[in-house]
């Protein structure tokens, strides 16, 4: 394992040395940082979780010291194969609409900016603030933006509600933010409320997991949870549907259902369900559901024996802490796209959503690891700290303090076996639906094959 696994392992309260259980090579996502790395990592510290939660759920707990115990082994290609589903997932053999035509990189008066406008609320505020109206295409947006400054940009869409941030290099963001925080921090509070099943395949049956996340990092780290047999419910908003991709992608093994929190009735039905959770899994900015009860510490103080979890974009602190964020947003600010640029003029990117994937695994590990010791507690993850990591240890490895995971240090065949892959279509609601499956498969899970779910938002409003 690299450099990751012992801050990651770290972080979530795991031995570390449980990391030389982990074996097998670097998934291929070939780029100048070591992404290979840090998702090999992220991947093996929730791997490592799951082991612990089929110990405990079996009563193996304490049967063997963590270097005696089984081997576990990480598929290169499933790594990346999953860590890339947004690129090779497919509908009716075409590939999806992952970005919003207002979405991406564009050239501003003394930079660059990177949008986010994928959900229309977001696209809107971009508009109102350019002065364009509401059927402006990339045409007259990039026209605009290219009449902005980069940072004044980036201030004014932020308070009209919208995504779009500066590209910087490292050292400047670095001397921005100050000191990096830790990709994950997990807290213990007493005993959980979760009892877990007895079900070697399922370690998780039996526990109920409230998910609030939407985009990436949290619905794949509840998907995780679902994977090990935790009845996962997804409960969003009728007035803000997630894109009927992202819940293809991540939505395997959950329900979902949509509850106005405006609503009395609604609100009422959802108070229901968080009473009876054991796990809340958020993923809003920090502060924006403080007045539904929802943030983690409310949920902790009226809810004990709960664990809570959230997923958030920047560290806490400064001008950032609680700003709205995604990881292709991370990736511009932090310096991760001046790094990747092939030519240092165009901003580059990973070659997958890499911090929100690694994200969503440690989020999962950090959940796993509280439920294999029957703890409560807060897991937090924050995407800019993984981001950081990662700028940390490809600036080890240019100085050789560590090996490179570049495109040059994959094995070749690796990386045309997933450039090739196509995940094998099988029939849906929506038409002959391909989705790549979890990073992780542990040894004694069988495949769950192709998903065919239920419609976004159409299950009941209640616990299995």
């Amino acid at each position: 394992m690299s450099s990751f696994v012992g801050g990651l392992l770290r972080g979530i309260g795991l031995p570390q040395e449980a990391a030389a259980r982990l074996s097998g090579p670097r998934p291929p996502l070939p780029a100048r940082l070591p992404v290979s790395d840090l998702a090999r990592d992220a991947v093996g510290a929730f791997a490592l979780a799951a082991e612990a939660a089929r110990d405990a759920a079996t009563g193996k707990s304490h049967a063997r010291p963590p270097e005696r115990a089984e081997p576990v082994g990480l598929d290169p290609i499933r790594i990346a194969v999953s860590f890339r589903s947004d690129q090779l997932g497919r509908l009716d053999g075409q590939s999806p609409p992952v970005w919003a035509p207002l979405s991406g990189f564009f050239p501003a008066a003394d930079g660059w900016v990177r949008t986010h406008a994928n959900y229309p609320w977001h696209a809107a505020a971009l508009r109102a603030v350019l002065g364009l109206g509401p059927d402006a295409g990339g045409d007259a947006v990039a026209a605009a933006i290219a009449e902005r400054g980069a940072r004044e940009l980036e201030d004014a869409v932020f308070r009209a509600g919208g995504l779009a941030v500066a590209v910087h290099e490292p050292d400047a963001w670095a001397a921005q933010r100050g000191a990096p925080t830790a990709p994950i921090r997990v807290d213990r509070a007493g005993r959980a409320r979760a009892v877990l099943g007895a079900d070697p395949e399922r370690p998780l049956d039996g526990v109920r997991v409230l998910d609030l996340t939407r985009v990436i990092a949290g619905p794949v780290a509840t998907r995780a949870l679902a994977g090990l047999g935790a009845d996962v419910l997804r409960v969003d908003s009728p007035v803000r549907p997630e894109p009927l991709w992202q819940w293809l992608d991540t939505g395997r093994g959950k329900r979902s259902s949509l509850l106005d929190l405006e609503d009395r009735a609604d609100r009422s039905r959802f108070a229901e369900l968080l009473a009876e959770a054991d796990v809340v899994v958020t993923g809003a900015r920090p502060g924006a559901l403080a007045r539904f009860g929802l943030e983690p510490e409310q949920i902790a103080e009226s809810r004990p024996g709960t664990v809570t979890a959230r997923v958030r974009a920047w560290a806490p602190g400064g001008d950032w802490g609680e700003r709205r964020g995604f990881d292709s947003l991370v990736q511009a600010a932090s310096g991760i796209a001046a790094v990747e640029s092939a030519d240092r003029e165009n901003p580059g990117k990973l070659p997958a959503q890499a911090l929100d994937h690694s994200g969503g695994a440690l989020l999962a590990a950090g959940i796993t690891a509280l439920l294999a010791e029957r703890n409560a507690g807060a897991v937090e993850v924050t995407l800019e700290s993984i981001g950081r990591a990662l700028l940390a240890a490809g600036a080890a490895a240019s100085t050789g303090a560590a090996a490179s995971s570049g495109a040059g240090s994959i094995e070749p065949e690796l990386i045309s076996a997933v450039g090739g892959f196509v995940p094998e279509a099988a029939p849906s609601l929506w038409g002959a639906l391909g989705i790549v499956g979890e990073a992780y498969l542990p040894s004694w899970q069988s495949d769950p094959g192709p998903w065919a779910g239920s419609a976004f938002g159409e299950d009941p409003p209640r616990w299995r």
